[in-house]
C-alpha cells in the first residue's frame, strides 16, 4: 500500500486546519489502496494554530506530523521542512486555508498514475479580489514565456509530486513557485489540471505585492541555474560580446566624427561610455571563461534523478 503525505505550512490558520483534515480524511477514506499522512508546518503563527496542529497530533498520532519553526521562514522553507519530515512515495502540497478543494485530490493520484512526476493545479476560476488576480496572471505569463514550461498557474499551491522530485531539489527563497520549472530541466514529467478555489472563509492572505518582485529576482536565479548551470560562458559571453559590440559601435561613431573634423571627442560623455562598455565585455567575458574552468573542473558526478531505468548488471 502506497503512502501519500500531505504537506501543509500554515501561517495564522488556526480557524481552519480542523476542517481541512477532517475534509482530507474523508476524501482518503475513499481511496483504499492508499494509506495517508498529514505534516502540518507553522511558519511562524502568532494565533492558535500551533495548538490546534499539536492537538491534531496528540488525537491522530499514526496520521499527522506536526512542526513549528522558530520564526517565520517563508513558505518554501516550510515546504523544505515539510518534505524532509515526510515518509510518502507520494506527496501532496496544499493551502491551508480551505481554498483548495481535497475533493480534488483523486485526479492528482490518477495522473501520477498515468506517468506524470509532478501534477500542478490550475486554478481557472480564482476566487480572489482582481488586485490579487491581474498581478498572477501576468506573473504566470511571464514566467512561461521566460521558462518555456507552458503552464498556467505557478503560483498554485496545490501539487502533487513522486517523492524523487522533490529530492533533486533544494527550495529556499520564492522558489517554491518554480518547482514545476526546476523538476522540467531535470527531465521529469509535468501536467496540469484545472481545480476549483474556494473563497476565503476564515483571515486574511498572507501574500502582497512585495512577493512579485522577490518572485521575479528569484525567476531570474531559476534561469541561470537551468539554462546556463553546465555552459555558464554562454551567459556571460553573451552578454560580454553584446556589451562590446556596442561599446565598438558607439566608439566607431565617434571615430567618424573625427575624421570628419568634428572635435573634441574624448570630453563628450558618450565616449566614456563606449569604453565602459568595452571594458564591461572584456571583465564578462573574462568571468564567463573563469566559471567555465570552474564549472568543468569539478567534475559533478552524474546525479541519480537523470536516471529513469535501469537494467542488468547485477553484482553478487
Amino acid at each position: 500500500m502506497s503512502l501519500i503525505s500531505f504537506v501543509i505550512p500554515a501561517k495564522d490558520e488556526a480557524d481552519s486546519l480542523e476542517t481541512l483534515f477532517q475534509k482530507i480524511t474523508t476524501v482518503m477514506g475513499h481511496l483504499p489502496d492508499y494509506n495517508f499522512e498529514v505534516v502540518f508546518v507553522d511558519d511562524g503563527s502568532s494565533d492558535k494554530t500551533w495548538e490546534i496542529m499539536e492537538s491534531l497530533a496528540v488525537d491522530h498520532p499514526n496520521r499527522v506530523i506536526a512542526l513549528r519553526l522558530r520564526r517565520n521562514f517563508g513558505k518554501a522553507f516550510a515546504l523544505a521542512t515539510g518534505f524532509q519530515a515526510s515518509h510518502g512515495d507520494i506527496i501532496i502540497t496544499m493551502d491551508a486555508d480551505l481554498q483548495d478543494d481535497p475533493e480534488e485530490i483523486p485526479r492528482f493520484i490518477a495522473m501520477l498514475e498515468e506517468g506524470y512526476d509532478l501534477v500542478s493545479g490550475w486554478k481557472q476560476n480564482r476566487q480572489d479580489p482582481l488586485s490579487k488576480t491581474l498581478p498572477s496572471r501576468l506573473f504566470n505569463k511571464v514566467t512561461a514565456w521566460l521558462s518555456g514550461v507552458p503552464l498556467h498557474d505557478f503560483n498554485c499551491g496545490f501539487k502533487a509530486y513522486q517523492r524523487e522530485v522533490l529530492q533533486s531539489l533544494r527550495l529556499y527563497g520564492e522558489l517554491h513557485r518554480y518547482v514545476p520549472v526546476l523538476a522540467h530541466d531535470r527531465g521529469f514529467r509535468i501536467t496540469e489540471i484545472p481545480v476549483k478555489h474556494h473563497p476565503r472563509e476564515h483571515g486574511v492572505s498572507k501574500y502582497g505585492w512585495e512577493r512579485y518582485a522577490r518572485g521575479f529576482l528569484d525567476l531570474l536565479t531559476v534561469l541561470a541555474t537551468t539554462r546556463y548551470r553546465h555552459k555558464p560562458g554562454h551567459l556571460f559571453g553573451g552578454l560580454g560580446i553584446a556589451s562590446g559590440l556596442l561599446g565598438v559601435a558607439i566608439l566607431t561613431y565617434l571615430a567618424v566624427l573625427w575624421f570628419s573634423g568634428v572635435r573634441p571627442i574624448g570630453t563628450r560623455p558618450l565616449f566614456f561610455i563606449g569604453i565602459l562598455l568595452v571594458i564591461l565585455s572584456i571583465q564578462l567575458i573574462s568571468v564567463g571563461l573563469l566559471a567555465e574552468l570552474i564549472t568543468h573542473h569539478a567534475n559533478e558526478k552524474p546525479p541519480e534523478f537523470a536516471i529513469l531505468e535501469r537494467a542488468g548488471g547485477d553484482v553478487a
